[in-house]
């Protein structure tokens, strides 16, 4: 649920002509992309990592040249979404999701107390960079892209990597590089422009057709809850209409893709607001943004599907969804 910070009335009497304006000058962005690079790089993206652990994978994200900080975030946001608590299936534990036979080799004490502790971030970050750089070393003399290798090690085995002569042809491996690459982006702070979305005009479109709908604590927007939604239960079904999936909370959503800053928002971006400005974990709103410095959401219980202002005290920032970024998403998280 959002705070209201502004008045909504202003926001509600903006005419159809604004939203039509809107909507076809996404079309006229979409329709021409531009050359825009949107990737991983040393820097973390605002808030993409929590707090508590921020420093740590800035730090040990650096340990060696085949990873960078976003993407051993990544990876430990796949493997635990930042939860230092769970346990798999396959006894794999803690934020890094180490197996207690590969830890006993591969843990070290990261933060100098002692002792090397699966369940502690202190111990379990540091180790799940110096893993990935053993593997690296393992594969570095194997043609193809070191950190595509290095992450095929850590799924299927150094061994198959090298026997392979690259990423195995294994289909569970593949994917798992692939996902890692992919929300790589999502972890990094952009270096220079990010391209638009394709999808940006149509996921508008679904979003303003459900304009003056009255706001519904979980709906997704069935007939049985008379086509009603909440805030990530409309960006949801918008982009769902038009081909990508998202997860159904907000925190999730916000990892679907690159992070463009305020002055770079294009319509059809998501647009995120949190208490805490420092952990995308405690995001609790979202909208589609519009242009203008406007959005389209549903903000809350009592009050309808309208257009509201994002230039507001808990703005977070933004998500340009991409196809791959949002299949990248584990389902766990």
């Amino acid at each position: 649920m959002r705070k209201v910070w502004v008045a909504g009335g202003a926001a509600i009497g903006l005419g159809l002509s604004f939203v039509m304006l809107l909507v076809v000058g996404v079309y006229v962005v979409a329709g021409n992309l531009v050359n825009g690079v949107g990737g991983a790089g040393k820097a973390l993206a605002k808030g993409s990592v929590p707090a508590a652990y921020q420093t740590l994978v800035q730090k040990w994200g650096n340990l060696c040249p085949a990873i960078n900080p976003a993407l051993l975030a990544a990876q430990l946001y796949q493997e635990s979404g930042w939860d230092p608590d769970v346990v798999s299936h396959a006894d794999a534990r803690g934020i890094a999701q180490f197996i207690p036979g590969t830890w006993a080799a591969h843990g070290i004490d990261g933060d100098g107390d002692g002792d090397r502790d699966i369940w502690d971030p202190n111990d379990a970050i540091p180790s799940a960079a110096s893993y990935d750089c053993e593997l690296a070393k393992y594969v570095k003399d194997v043609p193809g892209d070191v950190t595509n290798n290095m992450l095929a090690a850590y799924n299927a085995g150094a061994y198959r990597v090298i026997k392979s002569g690259g990423v195995p042809a294994i289909t569970e491996t593949q994917n798992y590089v692939q996902r890692i690459r992919a929300l790589e982006e999502s972890f990094a702070a952009p270096v220079g422009r990010v391209d638009p979305s394709k999808q940006a005009a149509g996921a508008i479109s679904y979003a303003q057709s459900k304009l003056g709908t009255l706001y519904l604590w979980g709906g997704n927007g069935t007939p049985e809850q008379g086509g009603r939604f909440d805030c990530s239960g409309l960006t949801k079904a918008a982009y769902e209409s038009v081909g990508i999936t998202l997860p159904r909370v907000a925190n999730d959503q916000y990892n679907a893709g690159p992070h463009p800053a305020r002055d770079e928002l294009l319509p059809g971006d998501l647009v995120f607001f949190s208490d805490d400005l420092t952990n995308s974990r405690a995001i609790r709103h979202v909208g589609i943004y519009v242009g203008g410095g406007y959005m389209i959401d549903a903000p809350r219980t009592g009050a309808v599907i309208r257009f509201d202002p994002i230039d507001t005290p808990d703005y977070f920032g933004a998500t340009r969804v991409t196809e791959d970024g949002a299949k990248a998403l584990p389902t766990t998280v």
